[in-house]
């Protein structure tokens, strides 16, 4: 009985004679373009005003984040100018930002927007993503222990010293309350490295629902890439405002922070100008860069209505950016008791949607990872030695072709 010619010997048979006969193809790319975009920020910001979002020295620039096929939101949601129902009055004037949106954050009913997914920079509103992912993975008691690059950061900062023992609860207020960069870098080190938090908060965006955003900073000064959009930013911080952890910190108007080691505390107060001025302010979060200009996200109760402001690349005149948070969250109330229908609808998935979301991405790597080995038998070495056997036998084929011609007598 003859024994069967092993599977990886045949292939290497035919694949060489492949070789011989015909050559490898070429590997052919296939280059799509990005359509013109109908809105001005429907792609990308607008172009930045310094050199902080230049990538590093033989590094790309990361591409625009696809746009996708249906808003979401609803239809309405793709305008680029105000969005309004049909019968409201007009928003409050004058109006500088760039884009905004007023939601309820109950029911997610977008009450009035403008350019909801015109993309802008978040600034420190991207604090709101990191604080997400700080509250998911590390425990409100785990101690941080700062570097000198983490206290050395950009500022705004709180004054964090290097060498001291924090713990995340505390930075966690910090955070938000200050929008401390040496805060942002710190806890970014503790989740594993800035590049490993970056991805982290990138990542609970995709489960968000957030296609317009990307971080490239813990703290959201400016770098390559950097991207949100007032709906986006509705939906961050409308998760945000469910958890219990970021509402107690946001809503916090005066700490006192631990000092360095053998230092005393010092105050720190709710940068938010909102406190004391706005009945039933419930928090919100601050920022501003050269780049993203002025930003700023906001929650207030009336009469059990809960609505949400975000607002993008603004200016404090002519009117300051508090005030221009007071015009819409009025606004907002003003047509929620008017019976005014939605213009659309912020998708705000529940903490447990978020977690099953993450095992699936979890369990489908390893799912996808044993498929690809179940499916492919020789596995990525094996390729790897067949092509090596494939250019030997290629190789040793012409130089035996090649020899035989030689050795041949002349005619």
């Amino acid at each position: 009985m003859r024994s069967a010619v092993p599977v990886r010997v045949l292939i290497v048979t035919l694949l060489s004679g492949l070789l011989v006969s015909v050559g490898l193809p070429a590997v052919a790319q296939t280059v799509r373009e990005q359509p013109p975009a109908s809105c001005p920020n429907e792609l990308l910001p607008p172009p930045p005003v310094d050199t902080s979002e230049e990538p590093p020295p033989g590094q790309a620039s990361p591409e625009p984040l696809p746009v996708p096929d249906q808003p979401a939101g609803g239809e309405r949601m793709a305008e680029c100018g105000v969005v309004v129902p049909p019968t409201a009055p007009a928003p409050p004037q004058p109006d500088p930002a760039a884009a905004w949106l007023v939601q309820d954050l109950d029911s997610g009913q977008v009450l009035a927007a403008k350019d909801p997914h015109g993309r802008q920079r978040p600034a420190s509103l991207i604090k709101t993503l990191l604080a997400l992912v700080v509250i998911d993975e590390l425990s409100p008691e785990q101690v941080v222990v700062p570097t000198v690059e983490d206290a050395n950061q950009e500022c705004t900062c709180v004054g964090i010293v290097a060498g001291s023992r924090y713990t995340v609860e505390d930075l966690l207020h910090a955070l938000l309350m200050r929008s401390g960069n040496d805060v942002a870098h710190a806890l970014g080190t503790a989740l594993g490295g800035v590049p490993t938090a970056v991805g982290k908060m990138n990542d609970l965006a995709k489960r968000l629902g957030a296609t317009d955003t990307r971080a490239a900073t813990p703290s959201g000064l400016d770098g390559p890439g950097m991207m949100t959009s007032a709906y986006d930013m509705s939906v961050i911080f409308g998760y945000a405002m469910r958890q219990p952890e970021y509402t107690d910190a946001v809503g916090t108007q005066h700490m006192d922070f631990p000092g360095g080691t053998g230092q005393p505390a010092f105050p720190i107060y709710n940068d938010n100008q909102l406190w004391g001025s706005y009945e039933g302010f419930l928090g919100g979060k601050t920022g501003f860069t050269d780049d993203s200009r002025h930003t700023y996200a906001g929650a207030a109760e009336r009469d059990g209505t809960r609505l949400s402001v975000i607002i993008l690349r603004s200016e404090q005149r002519p009117v300051r950016m508090a005030e221009q948070a007071e015009a819409l969250l009025d606004y907002g109330f003003a047509l929620a008791a008017s019976g005014a229908g939605p213009v659309g609808q912020v998708t705000i998935p529940s903490s447990a949607d978020v977690a099953s979301a993450t095992a699936s991405e979890s369990n489908g790597d390893d799912v996808s990872a044993a498929s690809t080995s179940a499916s492919d038998p020789f596995g990525t070495t094996g390729w790897i030695v067949t092509l090596i056997v494939i250019v030997i036998v290629g190789v040793g084929l012409f130089v035996g072709h090649r020899k035989g011609l030689l050795q041949r007598p002349d005619a």
